[in-house]
Formats: C-alpha cells, structure tokens, sequence
C-alpha cells in the first residue's frame, strides 16, 4: 500500500515538504512541472504557497495536483 500524504509545508524554492503516514519526510520538486499549463500559476509563489492535503496527495486551488505514486516515488529523503 502506498504511504499517505499527510501534511505538506510549501517552500520558497518552489518544492514541498511531505510528511507520510509512514513516518517519512520527504522533498518533492514542482520546478519540473511549472512550465506544464496546470502548474503556469503556480510560478505565483502566493498561490504555490496554497498548496493543501487533497485525498492520497496534495494538490492546489486550480486544480493542479501531483499524482499519489508520482509525489511519494519523485521525492527523497529529507536530510
């Protein structure tokens, strides 16, 4: 089974810190994803900021999200 999101900090650096129900924390970069037409405004780092918990995964107020398995897979851990 898949670790839930569970909370989720944006950073200024335009990546989040995701904790997991499994106890992990981890990096995800959205950088990659800014230039996608979803994620365009996003690059408004108040709307970046208004990142929430959404399900499985998180997601944004425009209805950008990242995909559960994308976000936990695509992230590393937080040193």
């Amino acid at each position: 089974m898949r670790p839930k999101a569970i909370n989720v900090i944006a950073k200024e650096d335009y990546t989040l810190l995701v904790e997991f129900d499994n106890g992990e924390i981890k990096v995800f970069d959205v950088k990659p994803y800014l230039s996608y037409k979803a994620f365009e405004e996003l690059k408004d780092i108040k709307k970046f900021n208004s990142v929430k918990i959404t399900g499985l995964s998180v997601g944004w107020n425009n209805g950008a999200d990242i995909c559960p398995d994308e976000l936990y897979n695509n992230s590393v851990v937080k040193n």
